[in-house]
Protein backbone atom coordinates (compact mmCIF):
# COMPACT_ATOMS: atom_id res chain seq x y z
CA UNK A 1 0.00 0.00 0.00
CA UNK A 2 2.83 2.34 0.89
CA UNK A 3 4.46 1.53 -2.43
CA UNK A 4 1.25 2.43 -4.30
CA UNK A 5 1.01 5.75 -2.43
CA UNK A 6 4.65 6.49 -3.17
CA UNK A 7 4.12 5.76 -6.87
CA UNK A 8 1.08 8.03 -6.97
CA UNK A 9 2.95 10.80 -5.15
CA UNK A 10 5.92 10.53 -7.49
CA UNK A 11 3.63 10.67 -10.52
CA UNK A 12 1.93 13.73 -9.03
CA UNK A 13 5.27 15.44 -8.43
CA UNK A 14 6.47 14.64 -11.95
CA UNK A 15 3.41 15.99 -13.75
CA UNK A 16 2.94 19.01 -11.49
CA UNK A 17 6.59 20.09 -11.43
CA UNK A 18 6.93 19.84 -15.20
CA UNK A 19 3.67 21.69 -15.74
CA UNK A 20 4.58 24.45 -13.28
CA UNK A 21 7.80 25.04 -15.20
CA UNK A 22 5.86 25.12 -18.45
CA UNK A 23 3.19 27.49 -17.12
CA UNK A 24 5.88 29.75 -15.69
CA UNK A 25 7.29 29.87 -19.18
CA UNK A 26 3.93 30.89 -20.58
CA UNK A 27 3.43 33.57 -17.93
CA UNK A 28 6.75 35.10 -18.94
CA UNK A 29 5.21 36.03 -22.30
CA UNK A 30 3.57 39.04 -20.73
CA UNK A 31 6.02 39.52 -17.85
CA UNK A 32 8.90 39.89 -20.31
CA UNK A 33 6.85 42.45 -22.23
CA UNK A 34 6.22 44.31 -18.98
CA UNK A 35 9.89 44.54 -18.04
CA UNK A 36 11.13 45.52 -21.51
CA UNK A 37 8.28 47.97 -22.15
CA UNK A 38 8.83 49.54 -18.73
CA UNK A 39 12.54 49.98 -19.48
CA UNK A 40 12.26 50.78 -23.19
CA UNK A 41 9.01 52.74 -23.49
CA UNK A 42 8.28 54.06 -19.99
CA UNK A 43 5.23 54.43 -17.75
CA UNK A 44 2.84 55.28 -20.61
CA UNK A 45 3.83 52.06 -22.35
CA UNK A 46 3.34 50.16 -19.10
CA UNK A 47 -0.13 51.68 -18.75
CA UNK A 48 -0.97 50.77 -22.36
CA UNK A 49 0.13 47.19 -21.79
CA UNK A 50 -2.05 46.88 -18.70
CA UNK A 51 -5.03 48.29 -20.58
CA UNK A 52 -4.51 45.69 -23.33
CA UNK A 53 -4.09 42.72 -20.97
CA UNK A 54 -7.84 41.89 -20.73
CA UNK A 55 -7.96 41.16 -24.46
CA UNK A 56 -4.95 38.85 -24.16
CA UNK A 57 -6.56 37.16 -21.15
CA UNK A 58 -9.73 36.50 -23.13
CA UNK A 59 -7.87 34.99 -26.10
CA UNK A 60 -5.73 32.90 -23.76
CA UNK A 61 -8.80 31.88 -21.74
CA UNK A 62 -10.77 30.66 -24.75
CA UNK A 63 -7.73 28.69 -25.88
CA UNK A 64 -7.29 27.12 -22.45
CA UNK A 65 -11.01 26.32 -22.17
CA UNK A 66 -10.94 24.36 -25.41
CA UNK A 67 -7.55 22.80 -24.69
CA UNK A 68 -8.19 21.73 -21.08
CA UNK A 69 -11.81 20.75 -21.71
CA UNK A 70 -11.04 18.52 -24.69
CA UNK A 71 -7.90 17.07 -23.08
CA UNK A 72 -9.88 16.22 -19.93
CA UNK A 73 -12.49 14.38 -21.99
CA UNK A 74 -9.63 12.67 -23.82
CA UNK A 75 -8.25 11.42 -20.46
CA UNK A 76 -11.64 10.32 -19.14
CA UNK A 77 -12.96 8.32 -22.09
CA UNK A 78 -10.45 8.47 -25.01
CA UNK A 79 -12.87 9.50 -27.81
CA UNK A 80 -11.10 9.36 -31.19
CA UNK A 81 -12.65 12.55 -32.55
CA UNK A 82 -12.08 14.90 -29.61
CA UNK A 83 -8.80 16.35 -30.86
CA UNK A 84 -10.31 17.16 -34.26
CA UNK A 85 -13.31 18.83 -32.62
CA UNK A 86 -10.98 20.95 -30.48
CA UNK A 87 -8.96 22.06 -33.52
CA UNK A 88 -12.15 23.13 -35.31
CA UNK A 89 -13.31 25.11 -32.27
CA UNK A 90 -9.91 26.78 -32.01
CA UNK A 91 -9.87 27.79 -35.67
CA UNK A 92 -13.41 29.15 -35.56
CA UNK A 93 -12.70 31.25 -32.44
CA UNK A 94 -9.36 32.47 -33.76
CA UNK A 95 -10.90 33.78 -37.00
CA UNK A 96 -13.17 36.03 -34.95
CA UNK A 97 -10.24 37.36 -32.90
CA UNK A 98 -8.15 38.03 -36.02
CA UNK A 99 -10.97 40.01 -37.66
CA UNK A 100 -11.38 42.10 -34.50
CA UNK A 101 -7.65 42.75 -34.44
CA UNK A 102 -7.55 43.91 -38.06
CA UNK A 103 -10.66 46.06 -38.11
CA UNK A 104 -11.47 47.10 -34.51
CA UNK A 105 -8.30 47.27 -32.40
CA UNK A 106 -8.63 51.04 -31.91
CA UNK A 107 -12.26 50.71 -30.86
CA UNK A 108 -11.39 47.95 -28.38
CA UNK A 109 -8.52 50.05 -27.00
CA UNK A 110 -10.91 52.91 -26.24
CA UNK A 111 -13.39 50.51 -24.63
CA UNK A 112 -10.60 49.30 -22.34
CA UNK A 113 -9.92 52.84 -21.12
CA UNK A 114 -7.08 54.04 -23.34
CA UNK A 115 -6.88 57.84 -23.65
CA UNK A 116 -4.91 60.37 -25.67
CA UNK A 117 -1.61 59.45 -24.03
CA UNK A 118 -2.02 55.68 -24.40
CA UNK A 119 -4.46 55.01 -27.27
CA UNK A 120 -1.84 54.48 -29.98
CA UNK A 121 0.36 52.07 -28.01
CA UNK A 122 -2.66 50.14 -26.71
CA UNK A 123 -4.19 49.74 -30.17
CA UNK A 124 -0.88 48.59 -31.69
CA UNK A 125 -0.36 45.95 -29.02
CA UNK A 126 -3.95 44.72 -29.32
CA UNK A 127 -3.81 44.42 -33.11
CA UNK A 128 -0.70 42.25 -33.14
CA UNK A 129 -1.82 40.01 -30.25
CA UNK A 130 -5.24 39.40 -31.81
CA UNK A 131 -3.77 38.63 -35.23
CA UNK A 132 -1.53 36.02 -33.63
CA UNK A 133 -4.44 34.51 -31.64
CA UNK A 134 -4.51 31.29 -33.74
CA UNK A 135 -0.97 30.54 -32.58
CA UNK A 136 -1.78 31.13 -28.90
CA UNK A 137 -4.88 28.96 -29.06
CA UNK A 138 -3.37 26.05 -30.98
CA UNK A 139 -0.36 26.13 -28.67
CA UNK A 140 -2.65 25.77 -25.64
CA UNK A 141 -4.53 22.94 -27.30
CA UNK A 142 -1.56 20.88 -28.42
CA UNK A 143 0.25 21.43 -25.13
CA UNK A 144 -2.74 20.06 -23.18
CA UNK A 145 -3.08 16.98 -25.40
CA UNK A 146 0.64 16.21 -25.40
CA UNK A 147 0.73 16.45 -21.58
CA UNK A 148 -2.35 14.22 -21.20
CA UNK A 149 -0.91 11.75 -23.70
CA UNK A 150 1.83 10.81 -21.21
CA UNK A 151 4.40 13.30 -22.50
CA UNK A 152 4.50 16.13 -19.92
CA UNK A 153 8.23 16.64 -20.49
CA UNK A 154 7.81 17.65 -24.15
CA UNK A 155 4.96 19.97 -23.18
CA UNK A 156 7.19 21.64 -20.59
CA UNK A 157 10.13 21.97 -22.98
CA UNK A 158 7.91 23.57 -25.63
CA UNK A 159 6.43 26.12 -23.24
CA UNK A 160 9.78 27.11 -21.72
CA UNK A 161 11.48 27.36 -25.13
CA UNK A 162 8.68 29.58 -26.41
CA UNK A 163 8.98 31.80 -23.36
CA UNK A 164 12.75 32.14 -23.62
CA UNK A 165 12.43 33.05 -27.29
CA UNK A 166 9.96 35.75 -26.28
CA UNK A 167 12.51 37.25 -23.88
CA UNK A 168 15.22 37.26 -26.54
CA UNK A 169 12.95 38.68 -29.24
CA UNK A 170 11.59 41.31 -26.82
CA UNK A 171 15.10 42.61 -26.24
CA UNK A 172 16.03 42.56 -29.94
CA UNK A 173 12.85 44.21 -31.19
CA UNK A 174 12.56 46.89 -28.48
CA UNK A 175 16.20 47.94 -28.02
CA UNK A 176 18.48 47.27 -31.05
CA UNK A 177 15.59 47.57 -33.55
CA UNK A 178 13.72 50.32 -31.64
CA UNK A 179 10.29 48.89 -32.49
CA UNK A 180 8.63 49.88 -29.18
CA UNK A 181 5.17 48.46 -28.43
CA UNK A 182 4.90 46.84 -31.85
CA UNK A 183 8.15 44.96 -31.21
CA UNK A 184 6.97 43.76 -27.81
CA UNK A 185 3.70 42.47 -29.25
CA UNK A 186 5.47 40.86 -32.23
CA UNK A 187 7.87 39.02 -29.92
CA UNK A 188 4.97 37.71 -27.84
CA UNK A 189 3.02 36.64 -30.92
CA UNK A 190 5.97 34.82 -32.48
CA UNK A 191 6.80 32.77 -29.38
CA UNK A 192 3.94 30.23 -29.56
CA UNK A 193 4.99 29.44 -33.14
CA UNK A 194 8.26 28.10 -31.76
CA UNK A 195 6.40 26.10 -29.11
CA UNK A 196 4.14 24.57 -31.75
CA UNK A 197 7.12 23.42 -33.81
CA UNK A 198 8.51 21.58 -30.77
CA UNK A 199 5.13 20.09 -29.80
CA UNK A 200 4.58 18.78 -33.32
CA UNK A 201 7.35 16.22 -32.65
CA UNK A 202 4.78 14.27 -30.61
CA UNK A 203 2.93 13.30 -33.80
CA UNK A 204 5.84 11.18 -35.02
CA UNK A 205 6.04 9.19 -31.79
CA UNK A 206 4.58 5.68 -31.80
CA UNK A 207 3.00 6.28 -28.38
CA UNK A 208 0.89 9.15 -29.73
CA UNK A 209 -2.79 8.23 -29.31
CA UNK A 210 -4.54 11.25 -30.86
CA UNK A 211 -4.80 12.24 -34.51
CA UNK A 212 -6.78 14.62 -36.66
CA UNK A 213 -9.73 12.80 -38.28
CA UNK A 214 -12.74 13.93 -40.28
CA UNK A 215 -15.72 14.64 -38.04
CA UNK A 216 -19.07 16.35 -37.98
CA UNK A 217 -19.22 18.57 -34.87
CA UNK A 218 -22.28 18.19 -32.65
CA UNK A 219 -23.69 20.63 -30.14
CA UNK A 220 -23.55 18.06 -27.33
CA UNK A 221 -19.85 17.41 -27.85
CA UNK A 222 -19.04 21.11 -28.06
CA UNK A 223 -21.02 21.73 -24.88
CA UNK A 224 -19.16 18.89 -23.14
CA UNK A 225 -15.74 20.29 -24.07
CA UNK A 226 -16.64 23.82 -23.04
CA UNK A 227 -18.23 22.74 -19.74
CA UNK A 228 -15.15 20.75 -18.70
CA UNK A 229 -12.82 23.65 -19.50
CA UNK A 230 -15.03 26.60 -18.62
CA UNK A 231 -13.34 27.11 -15.25
CA UNK A 232 -10.14 28.06 -17.09
CA UNK A 233 -11.99 30.51 -19.34
CA UNK A 234 -13.67 32.12 -16.34
CA UNK A 235 -10.34 32.30 -14.54
CA UNK A 236 -8.68 34.12 -17.45
CA UNK A 237 -11.74 36.15 -18.42
CA UNK A 238 -12.24 37.24 -14.84
CA UNK A 239 -8.61 38.35 -14.70
CA UNK A 240 -9.27 40.52 -17.73
CA UNK A 241 -12.53 41.94 -16.41
CA UNK A 242 -11.03 42.54 -12.98
CA UNK A 243 -8.17 44.43 -14.62
CA UNK A 244 -10.69 46.56 -16.54
CA UNK A 245 -12.71 47.32 -13.41
CA UNK A 246 -9.60 47.99 -11.34
CA UNK A 247 -8.19 50.22 -14.08
CA UNK A 248 -11.37 52.29 -14.16
CA UNK A 249 -11.44 52.62 -10.38
CA UNK A 250 -7.73 53.44 -10.15
CA UNK A 251 -7.92 56.02 -12.96
CA UNK A 252 -10.33 57.98 -10.75
CA UNK A 253 -8.27 57.46 -7.60
CA UNK A 254 -4.68 57.87 -8.86
CA UNK A 255 -4.70 58.54 -12.62
CA UNK A 256 -2.41 56.90 -15.20
CA UNK A 257 0.43 56.51 -12.71
CA UNK A 258 -1.89 54.48 -10.49
CA UNK A 259 -2.80 52.24 -13.43
CA UNK A 260 0.91 51.78 -14.15
CA UNK A 261 1.47 50.75 -10.51
CA UNK A 262 -1.39 48.29 -10.71
CA UNK A 263 0.08 47.05 -13.99
CA UNK A 264 3.24 46.06 -12.14
CA UNK A 265 1.24 44.17 -9.50
CA UNK A 266 -1.09 42.54 -12.05
CA UNK A 267 1.76 41.28 -14.20
CA UNK A 268 3.64 39.82 -11.25
CA UNK A 269 0.33 38.25 -10.21
CA UNK A 270 0.17 36.48 -13.58
CA UNK A 271 3.31 34.58 -12.60
CA UNK A 272 1.78 33.50 -9.29
CA UNK A 273 -1.48 32.47 -10.92
CA UNK A 274 0.42 30.49 -13.55
CA UNK A 275 2.10 28.53 -10.75
CA UNK A 276 -1.26 27.49 -9.30
CA UNK A 277 -2.61 26.76 -12.77
CA UNK A 278 0.45 24.58 -13.24
CA UNK A 279 -0.46 22.55 -10.16
CA UNK A 280 -4.12 22.26 -11.20
CA UNK A 281 -3.44 21.33 -14.80
CA UNK A 282 -0.54 19.06 -13.88
CA UNK A 283 -2.70 16.96 -11.56
CA UNK A 284 -5.71 16.95 -13.92
CA UNK A 285 -4.74 13.99 -16.13
CA UNK A 286 -3.80 11.89 -13.09
CA UNK A 287 -7.04 12.72 -11.24
CA UNK A 288 -9.11 12.00 -14.36
CA UNK A 289 -7.33 8.70 -14.91
CA UNK A 290 -7.70 7.52 -11.30
CA UNK A 291 -11.31 8.67 -11.13
CA UNK A 292 -12.10 6.91 -14.41
CA UNK A 293 -10.77 3.68 -12.86
CA UNK A 294 -12.97 4.15 -9.78
CA UNK A 295 -10.02 4.61 -7.40
CA UNK A 296 -11.67 7.06 -5.01
CA UNK A 297 -9.01 6.79 -2.31
CA UNK A 298 -6.29 7.78 -4.78
CA UNK A 299 -8.44 10.67 -6.02
CA UNK A 300 -8.76 11.98 -2.47
CA UNK A 301 -5.00 11.66 -1.94
CA UNK A 302 -4.33 13.68 -5.09
CA UNK A 303 -6.58 16.48 -3.85
CA UNK A 304 -4.63 16.57 -0.57
CA UNK A 305 -1.35 16.71 -2.48
CA UNK A 306 -2.72 19.59 -4.54
CA UNK A 307 -3.74 21.60 -1.48
CA UNK A 308 -0.43 21.05 0.30
CA UNK A 309 1.51 22.02 -2.81
CA UNK A 310 -0.58 25.14 -3.45
CA UNK A 311 -0.24 26.37 0.13
CA UNK A 312 3.51 25.75 0.16
CA UNK A 313 3.98 27.63 -3.12
CA UNK A 314 1.84 30.52 -1.86
CA UNK A 315 4.12 30.91 1.17
CA UNK A 316 7.21 30.95 -1.04
CA UNK A 317 5.67 33.34 -3.59
CA UNK A 318 4.48 35.81 -0.97
CA UNK A 319 7.71 35.63 0.99
CA UNK A 320 9.84 36.49 -2.05
CA UNK A 321 7.61 39.39 -3.07
CA UNK A 322 7.37 40.75 0.47
CA UNK A 323 11.11 40.63 1.12
CA UNK A 324 12.19 41.97 -2.27
CA UNK A 325 9.25 44.25 -3.09
CA UNK A 326 11.39 47.37 -3.50
CA UNK A 327 13.83 45.78 -5.94
CA UNK A 328 11.08 44.04 -7.90
CA UNK A 329 9.09 47.23 -8.39
CA UNK A 330 12.21 49.21 -9.24
CA UNK A 331 12.79 46.88 -12.20
CA UNK A 332 9.61 48.26 -13.80
CA UNK A 333 10.14 51.90 -12.77
CA UNK A 334 12.27 53.36 -15.58
CA UNK A 335 11.13 56.92 -14.86
CA UNK A 336 12.06 56.58 -11.14
CA UNK A 337 8.61 57.78 -10.12
CA UNK A 338 8.35 57.91 -6.34
CA UNK A 339 4.55 57.74 -6.57
CA UNK A 340 4.62 54.60 -8.73
CA UNK A 341 7.23 53.02 -6.45
CA UNK A 342 5.22 53.70 -3.30
CA UNK A 343 1.89 52.56 -4.76
CA UNK A 344 3.28 49.38 -6.31
CA UNK A 345 5.22 48.31 -3.19
CA UNK A 346 2.09 48.70 -1.08
CA UNK A 347 0.19 46.71 -3.70
CA UNK A 348 2.71 43.87 -3.80
CA UNK A 349 2.72 43.46 -0.01
CA UNK A 350 -1.07 43.63 0.34
CA UNK A 351 -2.60 42.24 -2.87
CA UNK A 352 -0.64 38.99 -2.76
CA UNK A 353 -2.04 38.05 0.66
CA UNK A 354 -5.00 36.79 -1.33
CA UNK A 355 -2.82 34.15 -2.98
CA UNK A 356 -2.98 31.92 0.10
CA UNK A 357 -6.66 31.30 -0.69
CA UNK A 358 -6.45 31.85 -4.46
CA UNK A 359 -4.24 28.79 -4.94
CA UNK A 360 -6.60 26.55 -2.97
CA UNK A 361 -9.58 27.77 -5.00
CA UNK A 362 -7.79 27.18 -8.31
CA UNK A 363 -6.97 23.61 -7.22
CA UNK A 364 -10.58 23.04 -6.14
CA UNK A 365 -12.04 24.27 -9.43
CA UNK A 366 -9.55 22.22 -11.46
CA UNK A 367 -10.19 19.14 -9.34
CA UNK A 368 -13.94 19.24 -9.88
CA UNK A 369 -13.41 19.65 -13.61
CA UNK A 370 -11.03 16.66 -13.64
CA UNK A 371 -13.69 14.37 -12.12
CA UNK A 372 -16.30 15.63 -14.58
CA UNK A 373 -18.18 17.81 -12.05
CA UNK A 374 -18.37 20.91 -14.20
CA UNK A 375 -21.14 22.49 -12.09
CA UNK A 376 -19.01 22.83 -8.96
CA UNK A 377 -16.02 23.92 -11.02
CA UNK A 378 -18.13 26.57 -12.70
CA UNK A 379 -19.59 27.80 -9.40
CA UNK A 380 -16.18 28.30 -7.78
CA UNK A 381 -14.84 30.04 -10.88
CA UNK A 382 -17.81 32.34 -11.38
CA UNK A 383 -17.86 33.37 -7.72
CA UNK A 384 -14.19 34.32 -7.59
CA UNK A 385 -14.15 35.68 -11.13
CA UNK A 386 -17.20 37.93 -11.23
CA UNK A 387 -19.89 37.61 -8.61
CA UNK A 388 -17.84 38.57 -5.54
CA UNK A 389 -14.68 40.34 -6.66
CA UNK A 390 -16.24 43.08 -8.81
CA UNK A 391 -18.76 44.43 -6.27
CA UNK A 392 -16.15 43.94 -3.54
CA UNK A 393 -13.66 46.07 -5.48
CA UNK A 394 -16.19 48.85 -5.98
CA UNK A 395 -17.24 48.85 -2.32
CA UNK A 396 -13.72 48.69 -0.87
CA UNK A 397 -12.36 51.30 -3.30
CA UNK A 398 -15.10 53.74 -2.34
CA UNK A 399 -14.52 53.19 1.37
CA UNK A 400 -10.72 52.75 1.57
CA UNK A 401 -9.48 54.22 -1.76
CA UNK A 402 -6.30 52.46 -3.05
CA UNK A 403 -5.99 50.36 0.12
CA UNK A 404 -9.41 48.94 -0.73
CA UNK A 405 -8.17 47.98 -4.19
CA UNK A 406 -5.22 46.09 -2.75
CA UNK A 407 -7.32 44.18 -0.19
CA UNK A 408 -10.03 43.11 -2.66
CA UNK A 409 -8.35 39.86 -3.69
CA UNK A 410 -7.82 38.67 -0.10
CA UNK A 411 -11.45 39.31 0.88
CA UNK A 412 -12.82 37.69 -2.29
CA UNK A 413 -10.70 34.54 -2.29
CA UNK A 414 -11.25 33.89 1.43
CA UNK A 415 -15.03 34.00 0.92
CA UNK A 416 -14.83 31.69 -2.09
CA UNK A 417 -12.63 29.27 -0.17
CA UNK A 418 -15.44 28.74 2.33
CA UNK A 419 -17.69 27.77 -0.60
CA UNK A 420 -14.98 25.45 -1.98
CA UNK A 421 -14.71 23.63 1.36
CA UNK A 422 -18.48 23.15 1.51
CA UNK A 423 -18.55 21.70 -2.02
CA UNK A 424 -15.64 19.36 -1.28
CA UNK A 425 -17.30 18.09 1.91
CA UNK A 426 -20.50 17.37 -0.01
CA UNK A 427 -18.61 15.60 -2.79
CA UNK A 428 -16.55 13.60 -0.32
CA UNK A 429 -19.62 11.63 0.72
CA UNK A 430 -20.35 10.61 -2.87
CA UNK A 431 -17.23 10.07 -4.96
CA UNK A 432 -13.98 10.67 -3.08
CA UNK A 433 -12.36 9.32 0.05
CA UNK A 434 -10.47 12.06 1.92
Amino acid sequence: MKSANLTLRNKFLKYVSLNILGMLGLSCYILADTVFIARGVGSNGLTALNLALPAYSFVYGVGRMIGIGSATRFSLSKPKDIFSLAVILDVFSAVIFVLIGIFASGFVARLLGANGETITDTAIYLKVILIFSPMFMLNNLLSSFVRNDNNPKLSMIAMITGSLSNVVLDYIFIFPFGMGMFGAALATGASPVISLIILSAHFVKKKNTFRFVKIRPSFDKIKDVCSLGVFTLISELSSGIVIIVFNMLILKLAGNIGVAAYGVVANIALVGISIFNGVGEGMQPIVSDEYGKGKVKEVGALLRYGFITALSLAIIFYGINFLFANGIVDTFNKDNSLILQKLAIKGVKTYFLGFFFLGLNVISAGFFSAIGNSKNSFLISILRGFVIIIPMAIILANVFAMDGIWFTLLVTESIVFIVSVILIVRTRKKVINL
